[in-house]
């Protein structure tokens, strides 16, 4: 598993002080790179069929697909509803917190990863809940056109 490192804010300094907005951006940015360490494609704020987007969609080499929704705070946590809207998008679905979250409010049906800026680690895998194959089929088409728009218009 990946080394954890520290958020760049910091431990013992108080959340008011950051922007929450800073915080899910470094929790994206190392459940991507985890995510990358263990062999998927990842995109970003991924707008699902339902009208939902998720924070970070990973594609395996066989073709699972993953979806993790970043919590920066209890706060962030409490008033999602929304997250079981993602399960019939995924065959793993995770929540992504920072080292200091309280893990035991985390559904236990759900993977749990711990991330910063740098990385991340599972520390409970998700459960597989297969797709069938025209919702699977969709949801990749769907991947491959956003990354293809992506990266003709990050040029």
């Amino acid at each position: 598993m990946a080394q954890l490192h520290q958020l760049s804010y910091g431990a013992g300094v108080p959340d008011e002080i950051h922007s929450r907005p800073d915080i899910t951006a470094a929790l994206a940015r190392g459940v991507t790179r985890m995510l990358v360490d263990h062999g998927l494609a990842t995109l970003l704020e991924v707008p699902l069929a339902n009208g939902r987007r998720a924070d970070v969609m990973g594609l395996t080499q066989q073709g699972e697909i993953w979806i993790v929704e970043t919590k920066s705070c209890l706060e962030d946590y409490a008033v999602d509803l929304k997250w079981p809207d993602y399960l019939e998008y995924c065959e793993r679905f995770f929540f992504a917190v920072t080292e200091d979250f309280p893990r035991e409010l985390i559904p236990e049906e759900v993977g749990l990863i711990v991330a910063d800026g740098f990385g991340g680690a599972i520390l409970r895998d998700a459960p597989t809940r297969p797709l069938n194959a025209a919702r699977r089929k969709a949801v990749t088409l769907a991947f491959a056109r956003l990354a293809a728009l992506r990266l003709a218009y990050s040029s």
